[in-house]
Protein backbone atom coordinates (compact mmCIF):
# COMPACT_ATOMS: atom_id res chain seq x y z
CA UNK A 1 0.00 0.00 0.00
CA UNK A 2 1.66 3.25 -1.04
CA UNK A 3 2.11 5.91 1.88
CA UNK A 4 -0.44 8.49 0.47
CA UNK A 5 -2.97 5.93 0.85
CA UNK A 6 -1.81 4.73 4.74
CA UNK A 7 -1.25 8.25 5.99
CA UNK A 8 -5.22 8.26 4.62
CA UNK A 9 -6.63 5.47 6.38
CA UNK A 10 -4.54 6.70 9.28
CA UNK A 11 -6.33 10.36 9.61
CA UNK A 12 -9.47 8.71 8.92
CA UNK A 13 -9.01 6.19 11.95
CA UNK A 14 -7.26 8.95 14.40
CA UNK A 15 -8.63 12.27 13.37
CA UNK A 16 -8.27 14.11 16.66
CA UNK A 17 -4.54 12.36 17.44
CA UNK A 18 -1.34 14.43 17.50
CA UNK A 19 0.39 11.80 15.30
CA UNK A 20 -2.90 12.47 12.80
CA UNK A 21 -2.49 16.28 13.01
CA UNK A 22 1.33 15.86 12.13
CA UNK A 23 0.47 13.71 9.30
CA UNK A 24 -1.87 16.15 8.28
CA UNK A 25 0.69 18.91 8.18
CA UNK A 26 3.47 17.19 7.11
CA UNK A 27 1.00 17.02 3.65
CA UNK A 28 -0.31 20.63 3.55
CA UNK A 29 3.06 21.91 4.44
CA UNK A 30 4.90 19.91 1.30
CA UNK A 31 1.45 20.62 -1.29
CA UNK A 32 1.91 24.54 -0.27
CA UNK A 33 5.51 24.06 -0.33
CA UNK A 34 5.98 26.10 3.47
CA UNK A 35 8.13 25.21 6.33
CA UNK A 36 7.18 22.02 8.73
CA UNK A 37 8.90 21.42 11.79
CA UNK A 38 10.78 18.35 11.33
CA UNK A 39 11.41 17.86 14.87
CA UNK A 40 7.65 16.66 14.73
CA UNK A 41 8.42 13.88 13.51
CA UNK A 42 10.63 12.77 15.97
CA UNK A 43 7.34 12.63 18.29
CA UNK A 44 5.39 9.81 16.25
CA UNK A 45 5.83 6.27 17.34
CA UNK A 46 7.80 4.54 14.80
CA UNK A 47 5.21 2.92 12.95
CA UNK A 48 3.86 6.72 12.00
CA UNK A 49 7.45 8.17 11.60
CA UNK A 50 7.74 5.16 9.06
CA UNK A 51 4.52 6.29 7.08
CA UNK A 52 5.82 10.31 7.37
CA UNK A 53 8.96 9.34 5.80
CA UNK A 54 7.71 7.21 3.20
CA UNK A 55 5.09 10.42 2.17
CA UNK A 56 8.19 12.08 1.76
CA UNK A 57 9.90 9.64 -0.63
CA UNK A 58 7.07 9.55 -2.81
CA UNK A 59 6.15 12.98 -2.64
CA UNK A 60 10.06 13.51 -3.78
CA UNK A 61 9.42 10.90 -7.07
CA UNK A 62 5.82 12.14 -7.43
CA UNK A 63 7.79 15.91 -7.77
CA UNK A 64 10.12 14.45 -10.60
CA UNK A 65 7.85 12.60 -12.77
CA UNK A 66 5.58 16.14 -12.68
CA UNK A 67 8.83 17.93 -13.58
CA UNK A 68 9.40 15.54 -15.95
CA UNK A 69 6.11 15.96 -17.60
CA UNK A 70 6.39 19.54 -17.82
CA UNK A 71 9.70 19.65 -19.62
CA UNK A 72 7.65 16.98 -21.86
CA UNK A 73 4.85 18.95 -22.68
CA UNK A 74 7.49 22.28 -22.86
CA UNK A 75 9.34 20.14 -25.73
CA UNK A 76 6.23 19.63 -27.64
CA UNK A 77 5.26 23.33 -27.41
CA UNK A 78 8.88 24.18 -28.66
CA UNK A 79 8.68 21.40 -31.17
CA UNK A 80 5.98 23.18 -33.04
CA UNK A 81 7.48 26.43 -33.24
CA UNK A 82 8.95 27.72 -36.24
CA UNK A 83 13.24 27.21 -36.20
CA UNK A 84 14.58 31.07 -35.91
CA UNK A 85 18.37 31.41 -36.99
Amino acid sequence: MNAIKSARKFIVANPASNSARTLAQLVLALESESNFDVTELYKLDLETFDIAIDILKEWRIDRYYAGKAKLFDLSLQVSTLPATE
